[in-house]
């Protein structure tokens, strides 16, 4: 088995905080949606990803509010999404 030295991985990880995982977190689940070209799963999407936006604590998200009223803009545009899907 090829062992990673934990160091190296610190040293990647250490510039990121919480808010750029959820942001992260958004991209993937975007680009995961789209293939499945569903304008409902896109809006859960959106919904969930701003929800943890908003709960997650701002001293994890990098001491800025930010991410707090990004996920405030998220959690307001997925419903739009989910309610003008086509079914």
């Amino acid at each position: 088995m090829i062992e990673v030295p934990l160091q190296a991985i610190d040293n990647v990880m250490l510039p990121f905080h919480m808010g750029h995982v959820l942001l992260g977190a958004l991209v993937l689940a975007v680009l995961a949606a789209l293939p499945l070209k569903s304008m409902k799963i896109l809006g859960l999407n959106v919904i969930l990803v701003g929800t943890l936006f908003m709960l997650t604590p701002t001293d994890m998200a990098g001491e800025t509010t930010l991410y707090r009223l990004m996920g405030v803009g998220l959690v307001v545009i997925g419903p739009m999404l989910y309610v003008a899907a086509d079914s």
